[in-house]
């Protein structure tokens, strides 16, 4: 069955997240939005509540849940989510949607486990599922370049045409009644709330712990399975892996926790206008909170072209224009972060030639240095093409998770993260995003994400190793990389930055 759906387009009176505001306490809404322009991405944001079906999968157990049923089957995850998209499959042909409806949501690190054969050593304390995707048959586009709103209502998961097509026009009606017609402004937003912070300003340490008062987060209460020794021990154990030769490059990270004290919607608004990113979620499903500000692509397809836009190289943002000149120059001319990004492009390349037409596999744009508030990055952006037997899930097979996170080679850096992180990732260094159902897909890196479970902000920052890394300088950029989450989450007062 091809499904073809109907569009309703409206001129928005009021910002993108305050519509959201009207959905966000229906089932499993999710918002990705993107909050600043990056060539390239940032065109669109997309929000939805209330899917027909929600896809879990841990391990080899799936379950599916629609009408408040439950059934609960074994096998490969991928496989069955394959399937479902085909089910589902949009005819899309008069207008050029990027997303049409469809599956949203995350995939977490630990599903490469399906993947390949990789050790178990890490603590799964956390327990969150593996992939965690809803299935919207109506979402709401954003188009920031015209500043028009899409509703786009699909009729599924009706199977027969009349009846689609009715259960598409009252979805869309009612959709349409409630939020685009009324939009009240909201009396003060956390963004007026930031005390001189904001998405133009950059922002350092000192600009942050100058300018920000801090809410009632104790430092003393974050918890971290590194210290600063134990982190530099971390990477000195890396480095004897890759003098051995078993590697170049791995990346390590540790993760932060602390009690929230706030509402997560209202943590992500704090989020966003601290750190700004062109692939920011936010996901409440339930039980849990997903919020990213992710500066980094993993995977776009748009028809049957396939892009991805690796990060490797970091620095600080500067406490002043001219500072902030030395550094962009500084990483600009690294060779060590040049060499690092090399590798990872050649292992992104490799990824996507598993899949992609012979000879399509091509680095669009070899470095490139973007800005954000908190930090430089030097990226790349490496393009290939789809053959027709091939669709976004026979990408994620062959690309997950992201070699800019896990090393090169890919497997045995994923071994050596396993052995030297104390606990699974879990959802950070997967991927958050939505696969349409007209076989387009646009998922991040789920880098500067924080995830809430009862009660806990857990979040998780790190960086690549190689030969030459300094221990205390790979420790340092966690630190600059956890900066806005920090500051988000309402830690404040340099004591408890020298702390860690």
């Amino acid at each position: 069955m091809i499904y073809i759906p109907l569009i309703e387009r409206r001129k928005l009176a009021a910002d993108f997240i305050s519509l959201y505001e009207h959905l966000i306490r229906l089932p499993n809404s999710f918002l990705l939005e993107s909050s600043l322009m990056i060539d390239g991405i940032g065109r669109y944001s997309f929000l939805g509540a209330d899917p027909f079906l929600i896809f879990r999968s841990k391990n080899h157990c799936i379950q599916l849940i629609s009408n408040q049923k439950c059934v609960t089957l074994s096998g490969n995850p991928f496989s069955k989510l394959k399937e479902l998209l085909n089910t589902y499959r949009i005819e899309e042909s008069n207008l050029q949607f990027p997303f049409c409806g469809g599956a949203a949501g995350f995939f977490s690190y630990d599903l490469g486990r399906i993947l390949e054969k990789l050790p178990s050593l890490a603590d799964d304390d956390l327990n969150l599922p593996d992939m965690c995707l809803g299935f919207y048959d109506l979402i709401i586009m954003m188009d920031h370049f015209t500043q028009e709103v899409y509703i786009i209502s699909t009729g599924l998961p009706e199977t027969d045409p009349d009846r689609a097509y009715k259960h598409a026009e009252k979805r869309l009606r009612d959709i349409c009644n409630v939020p685009i017609k009324y939009l009240p402004q909201m009396d003060e937003c956390p963004e007026k709330r930031m005390k001189g912070i904001s998405s133009g300003r950059r922002l350092t340490w000192d600009t942050v712990f100058g300018a920000y008062k801090p809410g009632n987060t104790d430092a003393n209460k974050m918890s971290c399975h590194f210290d600063k020794d134990s982190y530099c021990k971390n990477v000195q154990k890396a480095k004897e892996y890759i003098r051995k030769g078993d590697l170049y490059q791995v990346n390590l990270s540790q993760r932060f926790s602390l009690p929230l004290t706030m509402e997560p919607w209202t943590l992500y608004r704090r989020l966003r206008s601290i750190n700004p990113a062109p692939m920011a979620a936010y996901l409440n499903f339930g039980s849990i909170q997903v919020i990213s500000a992710s500066p980094e692509r993993f995977l776009k397809v748009a028809g049957r072209q396939v892009e991805t836009r690796p990060i490797k190289g970091t620095r600080p943002r500067g406490k002043d224009i001219s500072m902030d000149q030395c550094l962009r120059d500084e990483l600009w001319n690294s060779k060590k972060d040049r060499a690092e990004l090399v590798m990872i492009i050649d292992l992104e390349r490799n990824d996507l030639g598993r899949v992609c037409e012979i000879g399509s596999v091509q680095p669009q744009e070899l470095f490139r240095l973007d800005e954000y508030a908190t930090v430089f990055h030097l990226s790349s952006i490496i393009t290939g093409k789809l053959p027709e037997d091939k669709n976004v899930v026979d990408l994620l097979r062959a690309a997950f998770p992201g070699g800019s996170i896990t090393g090169a080679p890919k497997i045995r850096a994923m071994e050596i993260i396993e052995e030297l992180e104390p606990v699974k990732r879990g959802i950070y260094t997967g991927a958050i995003g939505y696969l349409s159902f007209n076989g387009n897909a646009d998922l991040n890196i789920a880098i500067r994400t924080i995830i809430i479970k009862d009660g806990q902000a857990y979040f998780q920052t790190g960086g690549g190793i190689v030969a030459d890394s300094d221990p205390l300088a790979e420790y340092r950029e966690t630190l600059d990389k956890a900066l806005a989450l920090m500051v988000a989450l309402g830690l404040g007062g340099k004591p408890g930055h020298e702390r860690l």
